[in-house]
Order: C-alpha cells, then structure tokens, then sequence
C-alpha cells in the first residue's frame, strides 16, 4: 500500500530541494517523513579501443577526499530536451575529453530511495575520439585509463567507491557476460 502524502513542503537548500511531507501510514499511523528531491543523473563507462576504461580520479569536498570515479553528471531539469543520453554524450566530452560513436544502454538505479528521489541512468560508450576537456571550476579532476582488470582490482581493494560507477561496471559485465 502506498502511504497517503496529507501535506508536502519543500525547501531550497542551495542545489538541493529537501522535501517535507506528513504521511498517513499503511497502519493509520501519522508520520513527518523527509528526503532530498534531488535531480536524475548520468554515469558513464568509457571503453577505449585498447579496452581500457577511462576512470576519472577526482577531489570531493563533500568527504575531504579524492575519488576513483567514472565520468557523471546531473540531467539539466530546466530542458526536457536533454535526455539521459545527452546528458551522458555532454558529461563524457567535458569531463574526458572524448566523444563516442556507440552507447550501450546499461538501465538505471536508485543510488539511496531511502533518503533521496534520485535515479541515475548508466551507459557504456565506445568508438571513442579525443576531444577538448572543459572542467567546470569546481571540478578537481585526473583522467586516467585502467585496464578492466585495473579496475576490478581497485574495487576488490575497496578504493573504488562511487555507487554509480560501481553500478556501471556490474552491469555492464552482466550484460556482456564480461566477468
């Protein structure tokens, strides 16, 4: 049963919209009940022609700390004409500096349903080609390519941590059977 929304308010906080929402419960119990409605976003898995994927070594402030990563971004909600694949074409040339010819559609996932409305959609791009990189200001960022073993090894070893790439990778060797 889905529980009954009897008020919702939503408050601006910089780039995130906190939403607060007094719910009835399956149960008949009342509840105040917030999350983060925070806008949908891309990951991409970038596969060179030598089969090296392009990871992105990048500073987050949010935890002090750099990060083994794959090229990412928000979906811009202002143009309904950016679709998740524009986006992922768009987030793959500014933060690599690389085109691709070929996307593979790996689905999407709910990174924390628990705590935001957020939904990532993943690919895999191929038929790279190099281009210009154009970082926005905030973003700290190292390119780097690793082998798909490199990068096995990496999240064996816990150091590679983004949800959303680790998503990508399980999905696209699921998908392709390239375990």
């Amino acid at each position: 049963m889905v529980w009954k929304i009897n008020s919702s308010i939503k408050e601006q906080v910089d780039r995130f919209e906190v939403m607060i929402e007094k719910v009835t419960l399956p149960n008949g119990e009342e509840k105040d009940f917030s999350y983060l409605d925070f806008a949908k976003g891309v990951c991409i898995l970038p596969i060179t022609k030598d089969k090296e994927i392009i990871c992105l070594k990048q500073y987050r402030h949010a935890i002090k700390s750099w990060q083994w990563e794959l090229p990412a971004g928000m979906i811009d909600t202002e143009s309904e004409a950016d679709a998740p694949i524009e986006t992922a074409k768009r987030e793959l040339e500014e933060e690599t500096g690389n085109k691709a010819e070929y996307w593979l559609d790996l689905g999407s996932f709910y990174p924390s349903p628990g705590s935001t409305s957020e939904e990532i959609y993943l690919f895999a791009a191929t038929g790279l080609t190099a281009t210009e990189q154009r970082l926005e200001s905030s973003e700290q960022i190292e390119v780097h390519k690793l082998t798909m073993h490199e990068v096995k090894s990496l999240i064996e070893k816990g150091e590679f941590k983004h949800g959303a790439g680790l998503a990508s990778v399980l999905r696209y060797m699921l998908l392709t059977d390239n375990r």
